[in-house]
């Protein structure tokens, strides 16, 4: 019963066996009040019938004789015994004494204990219109009791009873449920694996098909989408779609394992070179203290690499905890500011604040800072001798921008999509001479940074006209109490 076919097969006829079964009780019971109600209503009509032959007997003339012997007792006439006898059932008739005057045959074929029975049963009926259930050692009766009085103020009594033949009924619900059952079950049960194998056939193959994709290499393939709408187009249309995600996410690792190797292969194998230049110069010697000097620096670039590698990964994973506070960014700003100005005079670049409008965010003030001074750098990076680099700070009624702009080579278009994934150089935009050589990280954890405090990093270019980044994050709104009216006041 691994199969799902199977136990949904399994499951579906226990369920339907179970549905037989309780319609059967069903049925049965239903059959069996009505079987009781049928044999009251025909025991009360026998009643009613022994007493209007009774009545019609005395109208008649007929009277009862006493006969002197008391074996025998009263009975009634000939004739009122044979019009009693035709009465069916079991049927005992009694005078106002008390005193029995006829037993229908059928009456007189039991044992004593059987006919004390019925008597007795007969006696726990006062109310009209009930009857009385009574077993005995051959029977399974439902006994009447009636009186009436006939019109010569006589009363006489009628107790009848029927056999109810509940044992018959059953049989014939049984012999019914025995012959339809088998068919309707094997039927309703073939046509369910029928059905299920149908429903599975179209997840078997999906499931065939994910079995094919069993590595990064094939994940460019995709599901056959389904057309028919339900529960099973839904999850193609869903595996499709992790697929996709997962295809990017593969290519991006990859990606990023052959670029980080690239970027590591490099400083090692320069840091390796020096360190074997030393140990072959003379200590102490000049040459040595050069060697040593490079593989310091080499050494250093990769730390920072293997810090920004860090970084980015923390970020993915959510373990990377800021420490927000408010923060003014026009004080930031200027800070960030004044250091690219510095840095612009080493690369004859101008740096200008073009507009300082500041706003209290809330954030990391060292990590803004980083972002703030990775934009304005790359700016300076990529802009000619002789150029500009602009810094503006503007703000809206519920955000604040920080702007570099420059007069730098530009991106292409084609580039534009790529310029915030890790590692990503265009080959004419991005160098990887000493001077000018970066890691291509940059940006990502600039990206990483605005959206970590809520907000944007955008980039418009275009090659050869220069580029303009922009970071635009929440204004801050905070609340504070003034000490001589104490009303609240929301300042940002």
């Amino acid at each position: 019963m691994n199969s799902s076919r199977a136990r949904l097969t399994l499951w579906y006829a226990s369920a339907l066996i179970a549905t037989t079964l309780a319609l059967g009780i069903a049925v049965y019971a239903a059959r069996r009040v009505g079987a009781i109600e049928q044999v009251a209503r025909r025991a009360s009509s026998n009643a009613d019938l022994t007493l209007r032959i009774l009545g019609q007997s005395r109208l008649a003339g007929d009277t009862i004789r006493v006969i002197a012997d008391s074996l025998i007792g009263p009975v009634v006439s000939s004739r009122v015994r044979l019009l009693l006898e035709a009465v069916p059932g079991y049927v005992i008739v009694k005078d106002e004494d008390e005193r029995i005057v006829f037993t229908s045959r059928v009456v007189q074929a039991l044992e004593p204990r059987d006919v004390s029975a019925i008597l007795a049963a007969a006696e726990q009926l006062t109310t009209p219109g009930h009857a009385q259930r009574v077993f005995g050692s051959r029977f399974d009766l439902l006994v009447v009791r009636r009186q009436e009085r006939t019109p010569d103020g006589r009363v006489w009594e009628a107790i009848t009873a029927v056999d109810t033949e509940l044992g018959v009924h059953l049989r014939e619900v049984l012999g019914a449920l025995f012959l339809a059952a088998p068919l309707i079950m094997g039927f309703s049960i073939g046509g369910a694996w029928l059905m299920a194998g149908r429903v599975w056939r179209p997840l078997d193959r999906v499931i065939n098909e994910m079995e094919a994709i069993t590595d990064g290499r094939s994940l460019h393939r995709r599901l056959a989408q389904e057309t028919t709408g339900d529960e099973l187009a839904r999850l193609v249309t869903t595996l499709n779609a992790m697929i996709g995600r997962l295809e990017t996410s593969f290519g991006g690792l990859r990606r990023f394992t052959a670029d980080a190797s690239h970027e590591l292969k490099t400083p090692l194998t320069v840091v390796r070179t020096d360190l074997e230049r030393a140990m072959r110069a003379r200590p102490g010697s000049h040459e040595q203290m050069s060697a040593l000097e490079e593989a310091l620096q080499e050494t250093t670039r990769m730390a920072d690499l293997v810090e920004s590698l860090l970084t980015l990964a923390r970020a993915d994973e959510g373990r990377f905890d800021l420490h927000r506070e408010p923060v003014d960014l026009e004080d930031l700003a200027r800070d960030v500011f004044e250091t690219a100005t510095l840095l612009g005079e080493r690369h004859a670049v101008t740096v200008n604040m073009v507009e300082a409008r500041g706003a209290t965010v809330l954030g990391d003030r060292t990590r803004l800072r980083q972002l703030f001074l990775n934009l304005v750098t790359n700016a300076i990076k990529y802009t000619r001798q002789g150029g500009t680099v602009d810094v503006l700070l503007t703000r809206t009624a519920d955000t604040v921008s920080f702007a570099v702009r420059d007069t730098g080579i530009g991106i292409s278009a084609a580039d534009l999509p790529h310029v915030f994934e890790r590692f990503w150089r265009a080959d004419r935009a991005r160098s990887r001479s000493a001077e000018k050589g970066g890691f291509g990280l940059g940006l990502a954890i600039s990206h990483w940074i605005a959206q970590a405090h809520g907000g944007t990093l955008t980039v418009q270019s275009r090659l050869t006209r220069g580029s303009t980044f922009t970071a635009t994050f929440p204004i801050a709104r905070i609340a504070t109490v003034t000490p001589l009216d104490g009303v609240a006041v929301t300042e940002s």
